[in-house]
């Protein structure tokens, strides 16, 4: 009987193996492709804050033809603009009026479209479909056709010059548009939560407020940013039915400096500036919510 004996061979004659390659996880970048994105996104990052910058460079000129010549700001860069705003326009008048009109136009429209959106999204009463089609045709009409008819309505009900006037204006932009996105967002939200809400007692109501509207928070925050800003920013229906300087909103009064032989540019570069600051911080508030109401409902139609 014989035996073999397995020699080892020395360490320089054993073949060396490659340790194996870590599987790229979807979504990794290289080196490379990390530098690119993120130089992209700089790249995009300075063309979104030029025009920013660049208005509050042109707000530092003291003269109202600096922008005509804005190497020559550098030198003489002043902060007068800003007092001469703040003390001796209406800008304060602008910003009550601007406030008490978006955020009137946000929470009541808000509420409507939620109310509205949920009813077509859980409820099939006749003629729901053909109802969403309607709000949809309504944002159809430019505002040159609905200037007039809109007129005579608020002159009969005695709203000209009034903020509920104003309000009711701009709800007929936002409450169509919001409802329908609110109606998809809805549809995000499983019925079983309704039948579970019915279960434990509550009203079709109650199911609503307790437990649907907590779980749609990102949806209403858009549909509240997007009112707040159509209400803020708006500028022909402001500039025809609100007659009193005092009640002007900001987008009317900026119009203010420029008339017919003048244009005071280096104010209303100023008074753009302080404009700004409402608006970013109710983004602030709602930004939160903002992307996940964006994006949630997209995923049913």
């Amino acid at each position: 009987m014989s035996t073999t004996t397995l020699q080892t061979p020395p360490a320089d004659q054993v073949p060396a193996y490659d340790e194996p390659r870590k599987a790229r996880k979807r979504g990794d970048r290289g080196l490379a492709g990390s530098l690119a994105s993120h130089g992209l996104l700089i790249v995009a990052s300075l063309i979104a804050m030029f025009p920013i910058a660049w208005l509050f460079y042109l707000s530092l000129g003291p003269d109202k033809d600096d922008y005509l010549h804005p190497a020559g700001i550098w030198d003489k860069m002043t902060l007068d603009n800003y007092a001469f705003v703040l003390q001796h326009t209406n800008f304060f008048d602008w910003l009550k009026s601007s406030l008490i009109v978006s955020l009137g136009t946000a929470f009541i429209g808000v509420l409507v479209a939620a109310t509205t959106g949920y009813a077509v999204s859980r409820m099939r009463f006749p003629g729901y479909r053909k109802f969403m089609w309607v709000l949809l045709v309504t944002q159809m009409f430019p505002v040159a056709v609905l200037m007039v008819p809109m007129y005579q309505i608020l002159s009969n009900l005695q709203l000209i010059d009034s903020y509920l006037g104003l309000i009711l204006v701009y709800l007929t932009t936002t409450v169509p548009y919001c409802a329908w996105l609110m109606k998809g967002y809805f549809d995000t939200i499983p019925f079983e939560i309704d039948e579970a809400g019915r279960v434990d007692g509550l009203t079709p109501f109650g199911t609503f407020t307790r437990l649907i509207l907590p779980l749609a928070k990102p949806g209403l925050a858009v549909a509240a940013f997007y009112s707040f800003l159509t209400a803020f920013g708006e500028v022909a229906f402001a500039a025809t039915f609100m007659l009193s300087d005092t009640k002007y909103t900001f987008a009317v009064g900026l119009m203010s400096y420029v008339s017919e032989h003048d244009a005071q540019r280096h104010l209303m570069a100023a008074t753009a500036v302080l404009v700004a600051i409402p608006a970013s911080a109710f983004f602030y508030l709602v930004q939160k919510n903002l992307v996940t109401g964006l994006t949630a409902g997209g995923t049913k139609g």
